[in-house]
């Protein structure tokens, strides 16, 4: 089953000149493969990662991640 999280990162990370997702993840202090779980969405990320992302970026957390309420299996 999908995450209810969808997120940006590889476009962000297109847009800030190709950034790898090694790149990203050294200057968050994760690894590549985090990295690619969170990108695929098999994977969350905790608030202070996501947070971390969105810094990097330098842009708002909801420009990073989306929450879609009607995918949560809860």
């Amino acid at each position: 089953m999908a995450l209810p999280i969808s997120n940006n990162i590889r476009r962000l990370r297109f847009d800030a000149d190709e950034m790898t997702q090694s790149e990203l993840a050294d200057r968050i202090g994760m690894t590549r493969q985090t990295i690619a779980a969170i990108e695929k969405g098999k994977y969350a990320p905790s608030l202070e990662a996501a947070y971390r992302i969105a810094h990097v970026f330098g842009v708002p957390l909801d420009e990073v991640f989306q929450y879609h309420p009607e995918q949560d299996g809860k």
